[in-house]
């Protein structure tokens, strides 16, 4: 057992490789996170009509913003092994097919969001007439008609910036998300308060400072990308042409589909596990945005491992390593769930006096701080889960990550919460638990995927391969 254990907790080499790549993804997401908390306690000063229409916004936004992500993955998985592999044509028609696929997903988001915003605000309130959820709707409208602007220069960030991770530059994204979360707690302070002789906007002030920002953050990436060129050789010519060679598109595309559609279906599946507890009404959408503002920064340990795990596996599997990489996924999911266990600790503490902070009713707080201390004890649970879902990605197993991931938040997760919401006399709070711990049954499924090892392949051939 010692030995065991004394394996699993890794060696210097592991750690000092592993910090590497994940602090710097831990500071941009703690950054960004912190900012976003103190984004969302501002709107929150404001009323808790205006935090339930923004929360009900970026609720939306989220989905996007996470299909994005799985449609830059599916190619990025290729990026980080062909890196591993020293391919360096290789990664640059990642970048390409990554550019190519955000514009059509941005193209796509835009229709939708301008076509039918409505309909989408409408989903959380449930035909409800009264004036607090018309005043909610308005206050949602305004907000997302701005935040749409912001959709393009995050799609190209995501681009140029999971490229740059594949291939082991993980500070340059960091500083940019930096830059830009400081610009946007900057102007938020000035927009939405009307400090300093600006007009006071409100939520409208929120949602332009945050679109300032995504121009911020995009440009500094593609900057200093193409004024380093010489580090950065994916770079040099990618725009010349813009053809991918037929075998790799093919391949991206049977890897990167299930990935991207796994991606869009969870993130669609947040949203209606969302809609099924808004049911029980305005105060529970509020009491969730809080949750989840809390919850999002101690989620910093688990998603920044998720990031390493993606980068450091994939490049030992694209250098043929492959006993140092199923060692290496077991040392960090293992690092993975013993953070999140003290993060929960730590987060558990925080629930009876974070919700104090927000503007609005001793229900609202009442049921965010519960909601909190659910979410604490399911830390180590998501932990777990999102090291095993990148380690399965990192192998090319998509197909498998989105039975893992997206089938079973839509086929247990989402009717659990429908039935328990609507059909019986539960609580909200034990609603939410129930949903939450049905994710173990994914722990014993995850345990027995990495043991029984299909991940561990390499994908990127390039002998065979033609660019």
């Amino acid at each position: 057992m010692n030995t065991h254990m004394r394996r699993l907790a890794g060696n210097k080499q592991f750690y000092k490789r592993m910090l590497a790549i994940s602090v710097p993804i831990m500071i941009q997401h703690g950054i960004t996170t912190f900012v976003s908390l103190l984004d969302n306690i501002m709107v929150g000063q404001i009323g808790t009509n205006q935090m339930s229409g923004v929360a009900i916004v970026n609720q939306l936004i989220f989905v996007f913003n996470i299909c994005i992500f799985g449609g830059v993955s599916g190619a990025g998985i290729f990026g980080a092994q062909f890196f591993g592999s020293g391919d360096h044509k290789g990664v640059q028609n990642t970048f390409r097919f990554k550019m190519i696929i955000c514009a059509l997903l941005t193209s796509l988001g835009l229709f939708l969001f301008l076509n039918h915003s409505d309909f989408l605000i409408g989903l959380y309130l449930h035909g409800d007439t009264t004036a607090a959820a018309l005043e909610t709707a308005r206050y949602a409208r305004e907000y997302l008609l701005i935040m749409i602007i912001g959709l393009v220069p995050f799609a190209i960030e995501q681009a140029y910036a999971g490229t740059l991770r594949e291939t082991g530059e993980t500070v340059l994204p960091m500083t940019a998300g930096i830059c830009a979360v400081f610009v946007n707690l900057s102007l938020n302070y000035l927009l939405i308060f009307g400090k300093f002789g600006f007009p006071v906007l409100g939520v409208a002030g929120a949602a332009i400072a945050t679109v300032i920002a995504r121009f911020v953050e995009m440009g500094i990436i593609v900057l200093w990308t193409h004024t380093h060129a010489g580090k950065n050789k994916f770079i040099v010519g990618a725009y010349r042409k813009f053809t991918i060679p037929a075998g790799l598109s093919k391949d991206i595309i049977i890897k990167g589909t299930p990935l991207m559609l796994n991606e869009a279906l969870w993130a669609s599946a947040q949203s209606v596990l969302m809609q099924c507890y808004s049911v029980r009404g305005l105060a529970v959408i509020a009491g969730f945005n809080i949750n989840s503002t809390i919850g999002n920064f101690f989620n910093i340990a688990f998603i920044a491992l998720g990031g390493a795990v993606a980068v450091i596996v994939g490049q030992l599997l694209g250098a043929g390593k492959m006993e140092e990489a199923k060692s290496t996924a077991w040392r960090l999911l293992f690092f993975s769930v013993a953070s999140c266990m003290v993060m929960g600790l730590i987060m558990s503490l925080f629930a009876p006096f974070f919700p104090q902070i927000y503007n609005t009713t001793e229900e609202v707080r009442s049921l965010s701080t519960r909601f909190i201390l659910v979410s604490a004890i399911a830390l180590p649970v998501h932990g777990f889960l999102h090291s095993a879902y990148f380690t399965l990605r990192a192998g090319g197993k998509t197909l498998i990550t989105f039975l893992f991931d997206s089938v079973f938040a839509w086929c247990v997760s989402i009717p659990l919460a429908y039935l328990l919401s609507r059909h019986t006399q539960l609580p909200i709070v034990p609603i939410y638990f129930i949903v939450q711990m049905a994710e173990l049954l994914k722990c014993v499924l995850g345990v027995f995927l990495l043991k029984k090892g299909y991940w561990i392949q390499n994908i990127v051939n390039t002998e065979k391969r033609e660019h």
